[in-house]
């Protein structure tokens, strides 16, 4: 059994937040290569990491309920807290 995403409204969310997080890390690399502030170029880098964060814990969310909805999902508990703990 796949462990793919089955929940077109949680894919099109996440989707979208990597999106965003894309062009922001856009910004920053033009940012960089010509020679911006680096307050802005930090400020810019935590706001990329924070939206690749909130898409991975909408990712687990997701798996969670998967698998509470299905009793032979094959991720389990425990690969769920490794993946949970992989993003702080």
């Amino acid at each position: 059994m796949s462990t793919a995403l089955r929940d077109d409204e949680a894919v099109r969310r996440i989707a979208n937040r990597l999106k965003r997080a894309q062009g922001q890390l856009a910004a920053v690399i033009a940012a960089v290569e010509e020679g911006g502030d680096c307050r802005a170029v930090v400020t810019q880098l935590s706001a990329v990491s924070s939206a690749i964060d909130r898409a991975g814990f909408v990712v687990i969310a997701a798996a969670m309920q998967q698998c509470l909805v299905e009793e032979d999902g094959e991720l389990q508990m425990a690969d769920l807290e490794k993946l949970f703990l992989s993003l702080s």
